[in-house]
């Protein structure tokens, strides 16, 4: 067995009334590499506080290992403003910061009697280069000002240095609360390949479904006050989960049937109650206490009826828009169509949330114009969220926009009932905004959009802070969307499921736009990458034989030709394959046995359709 790092035993925490978890119990050991996964307000950030000291509980243990490199990522990390970036590493309260600092303290005092311990811990922990490794660390997250304030950068900056911060102690066990909240597309992968590579043991809160799946060995599932342990990734964690919720049904309802025969029997001898056996008594009172349990359907089906849209959407005419020397947009033109699904990804501060804010009104182009039809009715979730009264009740912040959603079909919800589709049950809609968790408030805020049935829906960055059952919700919501959606999002499986194409902000107001979602692109560019680099690649020189010089190619030969033609039937033919495995794996209905099998294929189907673009490509140039 691999060795423990950190043992939580029967662990229980509260908020007064509010029971958050009950006896859990799980270890950590060397290698391991979990996922956290709860719906919002269940107490994931609340035990990853817990985990690292930073907020009490009320019985049970958490051990450590004796001597462990521990790191912890903060969901929202918090700094002096007032510090640069290189002195808020050095405020990290990490065993190599504390061993520098006790260094400096031995060599302004007259006492070095320390010096040889402390001259030991600085070779042990790489004390040396400590600073030329942070900003190593901070170069490949893309932090390259190193004198610059931290009240100057922005929340995804921010997060990049506690993230730097995090990574340069070289833990053996780290702890990430929502570790791609606020980075671009470029880190998570960056930050994934980096978790894959490295032997760190790590426990983490994710909402990003491909980062759980390609990372993790073991799902943790908080539910109903309990911990369920899975050992396998998300995939696998969808399959046993589902198992589990069957069999749990299952056995509600096989009580349901004993519970009627013990009913009567309790009920038939009320006068003889004090000589019935007592633990036939005790027994029936725990049945009847299983019988009451009902697991919570969240396959929720939700779909809006979308107020009428007409033909004419928006037309981007001649836009161009800069902030000093950086441009965000430079003559662009665009006809947007009626029910188009739209992805924008880019890496931060290539303007994405700028444009939408064009588009809307917010902000103003220095010269171009929007020509937006008369029928369209935004319906916008920004990526700052939205203040509420905390004093204000949960159904009250809802009823004031509308009493009653219109769904089509002459299916009508109210409030109420529609707050219960994303997750907050009749209870919770009384409580006050102020006893929320940052989720819920998210999960609150996209209600108070999505009731007031817009025809054009613009979602900045929705999937920060929302749990990963919210998002299935919400993307089931804008599968059957009956209106046109633009959606900013770094996280890759939503971009998936719910656009149909892309416009890549690459910087410097270069805009592509590309027919395909996140997954595609990402084959394609990368196809692309290779290309480009082999074209560019230095040719190999011959000092001492001198080769003749080959005939320019301009033109296929037969046999060429017809590989040309069979290559876009086979291409096709792999990508609808590929499409089929992936829906396959992610229905949750496979074995284990079938997850493996299909999982090796998708990845040798993935290898083929690049091999074969890849000669297609060579042989498109000469057709």
């Amino acid at each position: 067995m691999a060795n423990p790092l950190l043992q939580i035993d029967t662990l229980t925490k509260s908020f007064g009334d509010l029971v958050l978890f009950r006896d859990i119990s799980f270890g950590i050991a060397e290698g391991d590499k979990i996922g956290l996964i709860a719906k919002n307000g269940a107490g994931k950030t609340t035990l990853l506080n817990i985990i690292a000291g930073k907020e009490p509980y009320d019985d049970g243990r958490v051990v450590f290992r004796n001597d462990i490199r521990f790191a912890y990522l903060e969901q929202s990390p918090q700094f002096d403003p007032e510090l640069t970036v290189i002195e808020a590493c050095f405020q990290s309260d990490n065993e190599a910061i504390k061993v520098i600092g006790r260094y400096e303290e031995i060599m302004a005092s007259n006492n070095h009697k320390e010096l040889d311990e402390i001259l030991t811990k600085m070779d042990l922990l790489k004390a040396w280069d400590y600073e030329q490794r942070i900003k190593q660390i901070l170069s490949q997250l893309k932090i390259f000002q190193f004198d610059q304030k931290i009240g100057e950068l922005s929340g995804g900056q921010v997060k990049r240095i506690a993230l730097a911060n995090a990574l340069i102690s070289e833990p053996e066990l780290i702890v990430l609360d929502e570790p791609t909240n606020h980075l671009d597309l470029d880190m998570v992968e960056w930050l994934e390949n980096h978790l894959l590579r490295s032997n760190i043991s790590l426990l983490m809160v994710t909402h990003d479904r491909y980062f759980l799946d390609r990372i993790c060995t073991q799902i943790l599932e908080i539910e109903d006050k309990q911990i369920y342990s899975y050992k396998g990734n998300y995939a696998y964690y969808l399959e046993k989960r589902n198992e589990r919720i069957a069999a749990h049904t299952s056995e509600i309802d096989s009580a349901k049937n004993i519970y009627r025969k013990e009913l009567d029997w309790m009920r038939r001898q009320p006068q003889a109650r004090a000589t019935k056996a007592k633990s036939r008594i005790d027994a029936f009172y725990e049945l009847e206490e299983k019988v009451r349990q009902r697991h919570a359907q969240n396959n929720i089906k939700l779909s809006a009826k979308g107020a009428y849209i007409g033909k004419k959407i928006f037309e981007a005419k001649h836009i161009t828009k800069s902030f000093g020397e950086v441009k965000i947009t430079d003559d662009f033109n665009y006809i947007f169509t009626r029910y188009e699904k739209m992805g924008i990804i880019g890496n931060n501060g290539t303007g994405k949330s700028t444009f939408i804010k064009m588009l809307l009104g917010i902000e103003q182009p220095d010269s171009g114009s929007f020509d937006i039809g008369e029928t369209v009715n935004f319906g916008y979730y920004s990526q700052e969220g939205l203040q509420f009264d905390d004093q204000t009740k949960v159904i009250e912040v809802v009823q004031k926009i509308a009493e009653v959603i219109d769904l089509g079909n002459d299916y009508k919800l109210t409030a109420s009932q529609f707050l219960q589709h994303f997750l907050f049950a009749p209870a919770r809609q009384h409580d006050f905004v102020y006893k929320l968790s940052g989720g819920e408030k998210r999960r609150l805020y996209l209600c108070t959009v999505l009731i007031k049935n817009p025809n054009f829906l613009i979602l900045d960055e929705p999937t920060n802070d929302l749990d990963i059952v919210t998002l299935n919700i919400l993307e089931e919501y804008l599968i059957g969307f009956k209106g046109c959606l633009i959606v900013i999002s770094h996280d890759r499986y939503f971009m998936d499921k719910v656009v149909d194409h892309l416009l890549v902000f690459h910087g410097n107001a270069d805009i592509q736009d590309f027919p395909g979602n996140y997954t595609q692109y990402r084959n394609w560019k990368s196809i692309e990458d290779k290309r480009v680099a082999e074209e560019t690649k230095p040719e190999k020189s011959d000092k001492t034989i001198e080769k003749p010089k080959s005939v320019e190619k301009t033109k296929l030969t037969f046999k060429e030709k017809q590989e040309f033609d069979a290559l876009e039937t086979e291409i096709q033919h792999l990508e609808t394959e590929k499409e089929r495995l992936t829906q396959q794996l992610s229905s949750g209905n496979l074995s284990s046995e079938e997850l493996i099998s299909k999982s090796n294929r998708i990845s040798e189907v993935i290898e083929l359709i690049d091999e074969k673009t890849l000669r297609w490509l060579e042989l498109s140039e000469f057709d």
